[in-house]
């Protein structure tokens, strides 16, 4: 028994989590078991396409991808993908193809959109007393 050659990749955005399972196939991308041409709203579909389009679609004819997402909203999540689609690819490359490539993809990306490969480290700053957010305070009268 062959194992089928893959990886395990994960991106980030807010509190939204993808794992991306890329594996050798014939070239099916899923979300959450449907297909990536389901993802709603179109624009956000074209960002998650974003790092397939970068390298070309027919370099990446034989590779499924397999992607789970959860948590925060439909923005969070679309770029949550599209960096575990990033990462999947890369990694992918690195320990199936060669070192060159890897570099090659890693490049191509950064130039395109850092976020592709590296997580947003803002996060959501917790409320306080004495306003309505994390900042904005109640208005004082003083009479």
């Amino acid at each position: 028994m062959s194992a089928v050659p893959s990886v395990q990749t994960f991106g980030k955005k807010k509190t939204a989590t993808a794992v991306a399972h890329v594996k050798a196939g014939k070239g099916l991308i899923k979300v959450n078991g449907s297909p990536i041409t389901l993802v709603q709203p179109e624009i956000l579909r074209h960002k998650v396409y974003e790092p397939l389009l970068l390298v070309g679609l027919d370099k990446f004819a034989n590779i499924d991808i397999r992607i789970k997402v959860s948590g925060g909203g439909h923005v969070s999540q679309v770029y949550a993908i599209r960096q575990a689609i990033a990462k999947g690819l890369i990694a992918y490359t690195q320990k199936y193809v060669d070192e060159s490539t890897k570099n090659e993809l890693k490049k191509i990306f950064q130039s395109y959109d850092r976020t592709l490969l590296i997580a947003d480290s803002r996060r959501m700053e917790p409320k306080k007393f004495g306003g309505r957010g994390a900042r904005a305070r109640f208005q004082k009268s003083y009479r």
